[in-house]
Protein backbone atom coordinates (compact mmCIF):
# COMPACT_ATOMS: atom_id res chain seq x y z
CA UNK A 1 0.00 0.00 0.00
CA UNK A 2 1.25 3.47 -0.92
CA UNK A 3 0.64 6.74 1.09
CA UNK A 4 -0.06 9.92 -0.16
CA UNK A 5 -0.36 13.80 0.24
CA UNK A 6 -3.68 14.66 -1.14
CA UNK A 7 -3.52 18.78 -2.01
CA UNK A 8 -6.30 21.18 -2.80
CA UNK A 9 -5.51 23.07 -5.66
CA UNK A 10 -6.49 27.07 -4.70
CA UNK A 11 -4.87 28.37 -2.04
CA UNK A 12 -2.51 25.46 -1.55
CA UNK A 13 -0.67 24.77 -4.91
CA UNK A 14 -1.61 28.21 -6.55
CA UNK A 15 -3.02 31.49 -5.48
CA UNK A 16 -7.32 31.36 -5.00
CA UNK A 17 -9.24 33.65 -7.15
CA UNK A 18 -10.91 36.37 -5.69
CA UNK A 19 -14.26 35.69 -3.23
CA UNK A 20 -17.23 34.37 -6.09
CA UNK A 21 -14.17 34.86 -8.65
CA UNK A 22 -12.29 31.02 -10.47
CA UNK A 23 -8.92 29.94 -11.83
CA UNK A 24 -10.48 29.31 -15.51
CA UNK A 25 -7.56 30.31 -17.43
CA UNK A 26 -3.69 29.18 -17.64
CA UNK A 27 -3.09 33.07 -17.31
CA UNK A 28 -4.32 33.09 -13.82
CA UNK A 29 -2.99 30.32 -12.70
CA UNK A 30 -0.22 31.72 -9.99
CA UNK A 31 1.66 29.37 -8.14
CA UNK A 32 2.57 29.77 -4.50
CA UNK A 33 5.67 30.27 -3.68
CA UNK A 34 8.26 26.99 -3.44
CA UNK A 35 5.32 24.94 -4.21
CA UNK A 36 7.00 23.06 -6.43
CA UNK A 37 9.98 22.69 -3.92
CA UNK A 38 7.30 21.14 -1.21
CA UNK A 39 5.59 18.89 -3.79
CA UNK A 40 9.45 17.58 -4.51
CA UNK A 41 10.10 17.06 -1.06
CA UNK A 42 6.66 14.63 -0.90
CA UNK A 43 8.11 12.82 -3.90
CA UNK A 44 11.27 12.33 -2.74
CA UNK A 45 9.79 10.79 0.52
CA UNK A 46 7.95 8.46 -0.93
CA UNK A 47 4.53 9.84 -0.86
CA UNK A 48 2.06 10.00 -4.10
CA UNK A 49 0.60 13.41 -4.54
CA UNK A 50 -2.26 13.55 -5.33
CA UNK A 51 -4.52 17.06 -6.33
CA UNK A 52 -8.14 16.58 -4.74
CA UNK A 53 -10.19 20.35 -6.05
CA UNK A 54 -13.75 21.11 -5.90
CA UNK A 55 -14.84 23.01 -9.35
CA UNK A 56 -17.59 24.18 -9.29
CA UNK A 57 -16.79 26.42 -12.14
CA UNK A 58 -17.77 23.61 -14.22
CA UNK A 59 -20.95 23.23 -12.70
CA UNK A 60 -21.55 26.84 -13.65
CA UNK A 61 -20.21 26.72 -17.04
CA UNK A 62 -17.31 29.26 -16.63
CA UNK A 63 -15.14 26.40 -18.65
CA UNK A 64 -15.16 22.77 -19.93
CA UNK A 65 -14.11 19.57 -18.50
CA UNK A 66 -12.09 19.17 -21.70
CA UNK A 67 -10.32 23.03 -20.56
CA UNK A 68 -10.18 22.01 -17.07
CA UNK A 69 -8.36 18.90 -17.76
CA UNK A 70 -5.65 20.98 -20.09
CA UNK A 71 -5.57 23.46 -16.92
CA UNK A 72 -4.79 20.79 -14.82
CA UNK A 73 -2.44 18.78 -17.96
CA UNK A 74 -0.33 22.25 -18.11
CA UNK A 75 -0.31 22.73 -14.18
CA UNK A 76 1.29 19.36 -13.78
CA UNK A 77 3.97 19.74 -16.81
CA UNK A 78 4.95 23.23 -15.05
CA UNK A 79 5.46 21.63 -11.78
CA UNK A 80 7.28 18.32 -13.26
CA UNK A 81 9.78 20.78 -15.72
CA UNK A 82 10.42 21.98 -11.75
CA UNK A 83 10.93 18.39 -10.39
CA UNK A 84 7.78 18.16 -8.77
CA UNK A 85 5.78 14.85 -9.94
CA UNK A 86 1.69 14.90 -9.44
CA UNK A 87 1.07 11.35 -9.43
CA UNK A 88 -3.15 11.68 -10.17
CA UNK A 89 -5.35 14.77 -9.93
CA UNK A 90 -9.08 14.24 -9.26
CA UNK A 91 -12.22 17.27 -9.09
CA UNK A 92 -15.74 17.45 -8.45
CA UNK A 93 -17.21 19.51 -11.33
CA UNK A 94 -20.55 19.83 -9.33
CA UNK A 95 -22.72 22.62 -7.79
CA UNK A 96 -23.43 22.77 -3.88
CA UNK A 97 -27.23 21.18 -4.92
CA UNK A 98 -26.18 18.06 -6.95
CA UNK A 99 -25.63 16.15 -4.02
CA UNK A 100 -22.48 14.40 -5.31
CA UNK A 101 -20.37 11.92 -3.16
CA UNK A 102 -17.21 13.62 -4.91
CA UNK A 103 -17.72 17.23 -3.55
CA UNK A 104 -15.45 18.14 -0.26
CA UNK A 105 -16.31 17.72 2.21
CA UNK A 106 -17.59 14.49 1.21
CA UNK A 107 -13.99 12.15 0.89
CA UNK A 108 -15.37 10.31 -2.21
CA UNK A 109 -12.56 11.63 -4.84
CA UNK A 110 -10.13 10.44 -1.82
CA UNK A 111 -11.72 7.39 -1.52
CA UNK A 112 -11.35 7.06 -5.42
CA UNK A 113 -7.78 7.65 -5.59
CA UNK A 114 -7.22 5.10 -3.20
CA UNK A 115 -8.87 2.49 -5.21
CA UNK A 116 -6.57 4.00 -8.27
CA UNK A 117 -3.21 4.20 -6.63
CA UNK A 118 -3.26 1.61 -3.89
CA UNK A 119 -3.60 4.04 -1.22
CA UNK A 120 -3.49 3.29 2.84
CA UNK A 121 -5.88 6.72 3.19
CA UNK A 122 -4.68 6.17 7.48
CA UNK A 123 -1.20 6.65 6.44
CA UNK A 124 -2.00 9.55 4.33
CA UNK A 125 -2.09 13.36 4.67
CA UNK A 126 -5.01 15.71 3.57
CA UNK A 127 -3.49 19.24 2.91
CA UNK A 128 -6.40 22.08 2.09
CA UNK A 129 -6.52 25.70 3.44
CA UNK A 130 -10.20 25.32 4.42
CA UNK A 131 -12.40 23.31 6.79
CA UNK A 132 -14.39 21.95 3.92
CA UNK A 133 -10.76 20.10 2.93
CA UNK A 134 -10.23 18.58 7.29
CA UNK A 135 -13.84 17.58 6.96
CA UNK A 136 -13.06 15.69 3.60
CA UNK A 137 -9.51 14.23 5.11
CA UNK A 138 -11.00 12.88 8.38
CA UNK A 139 -13.58 11.46 6.66
CA UNK A 140 -11.59 9.07 4.83
CA UNK A 141 -8.94 8.94 7.46
CA UNK A 142 -6.03 10.58 7.01
CA UNK A 143 -4.42 13.29 8.64
CA UNK A 144 -5.09 16.79 7.97
CA UNK A 145 -3.23 19.98 7.56
CA UNK A 146 -4.36 23.32 7.13
CA UNK A 147 -2.68 25.84 5.54
CA UNK A 148 -3.67 29.32 7.27
CA UNK A 149 -2.00 31.80 4.87
CA UNK A 150 -2.25 34.81 7.52
CA UNK A 151 -5.97 33.94 7.74
CA UNK A 152 -7.15 35.01 11.19
CA UNK A 153 -8.43 31.47 12.13
CA UNK A 154 -7.48 28.59 14.04
CA UNK A 155 -6.97 25.12 12.00
CA UNK A 156 -10.56 23.45 13.26
CA UNK A 157 -9.90 20.48 14.12
CA UNK A 158 -6.63 19.94 11.66
CA UNK A 159 -3.82 17.86 12.58
CA UNK A 160 -1.49 20.41 12.20
CA UNK A 161 -1.71 24.01 10.51
CA UNK A 162 1.06 26.09 8.65
CA UNK A 163 1.24 29.17 7.02
CA UNK A 164 2.02 27.60 3.28
CA UNK A 165 2.67 23.95 1.78
CA UNK A 166 6.38 24.54 2.11
CA UNK A 167 5.99 24.67 5.70
CA UNK A 168 2.95 21.88 6.06
CA UNK A 169 5.39 19.73 4.55
CA UNK A 170 8.61 20.11 6.86
CA UNK A 171 6.04 19.16 10.00
CA UNK A 172 4.36 16.42 8.06
CA UNK A 173 8.03 14.83 7.49
CA UNK A 174 9.23 16.07 10.92
CA UNK A 175 6.20 14.65 11.98
CA UNK A 176 6.66 11.47 10.64
CA UNK A 177 9.70 11.44 10.81
CA UNK A 178 10.65 10.71 7.38
CA UNK A 179 13.30 11.91 5.45
CA UNK A 180 13.07 13.19 2.08
CA UNK A 181 15.75 11.93 -0.20
CA UNK A 182 17.90 14.91 -2.11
Amino acid sequence: MNRAAFLDRDGVINRKASEGEYVTRWEEMQFLPHVAEAIGRLNRAGYLVIVVSNQRCVAKGLLTIRDLESLHQRMSAKLAADGAKIDGIYYCPHDYEDACNCRKPAPGMLFEAARDHQIDLRASWMIGDSSLDVEAGRAAGCKTAQILDGKDITAGGASLAAPTLFDAVKQILQKENVIAIQ
